[in-house]
């Protein structure tokens, strides 16, 4: 399979381009950055992945629909109306979009759902870390296992999430998610789930020390989606965990 990787110059755009070097069953047909023509880039590949920038995405879907050609977007912090364009899109080619490619962190989101199911009157807080240079809060990881936690439990996202605590804010209520973003140094990504209640706490934890597992998993998704008709998929159903 040729391979385009946008967002060449940043660090995981890097990484994919590695990743797609070493894997005996793609190649490299080209590579982009902000500002280049993605239409000409494009040309050449059968897949276009893609950590950059969400403000890239819309340039993007254009290229890839108007070529009919698949994606696989690792990028973070999109809007709502650039997750309206990313579905809209799907309409007409394959699309794998998720949050995070490793292998473990998505194994981490089949076990959040799991122990939600049972531990879902407990109190739910989701702690991630990331190196200094992150640009968006929450990271697109910790949103999915908070998405996955309101599915299991009736909680909204955007009215029961709560983004960290200062000063006389109460007690805790019941239905409430708590979450919580730390930078600092050349962390990776870490993420933990913790569910809490008198008596006990039970913690899922997941830490990268390299980003060659979001990656390989992004190679392996791109892989995964030769012969697939239009859709929206992500790195479950690559993994086979939606079934």
């Amino acid at each position: 399979m040729k391979i385009l990787v946008t967002g060449i110059s940043g660090r995981m755009g890097q990484a994919v381009r590695q990743a797609v070097e070493l894997n005996p069953e793609t190649e490299l047909a080209s590579t982009h950055d902000v500002g280049q023509d993605i239409a000409a880039a494009m040309e050449q590949a059968d897949c276009a992945i893609d950590f950059s920038f969400h403000g890239f995405t819309p340039e993007l879907l254009a290229a890839a629909v108007a070529q009919q050609k698949a994606l696989v977007i690792g990028t973070t912090g999109h809007t709502d109306e650039e997750r309206a364009a990313i579905a809209q899109a799907a309409k007409s080619i394959p699309i794998v979009y998720a949050s995070n490619y490793s292998v473990g962190v998505n194994t981490l989101f089949w076990l959040t759902r799991k122990a939600t199911t049972i531990l879902k009157d407990y109190d739910i807080e989701i702690v991630e870390m990331h190196h200094h240079h992150k640009l968006d809060a929450p990271s697109g990881t910790a949103r999915t296992l908070a998405e996955v936690v309101c599915e299991e439990t009736g909680m909204n996202y955007d009215t029961d999430v709560m983004h960290g605590r200062f000063g006389i804010v109460g007690a805790r209520p019941q239905r409430q998610i708590g979450m919580h973003s730390m930078r600092g140094g050349d962390v990776v990504g870490d993420h933990t789930v913790i569910y809490a209640t008198d008596g006990e706490r039970v913690e899922l934890t997941h830490k990268a020390s390299s980003r060659m597992t979001f990656a390989g998993g992004a190679v392996r998704a791109a892989l995964w989606l030769a012969g697939k008709t239009s859709g929206l998929y992500n790195m479950q159903d690559v993994l086979g965990f939606s079934d």
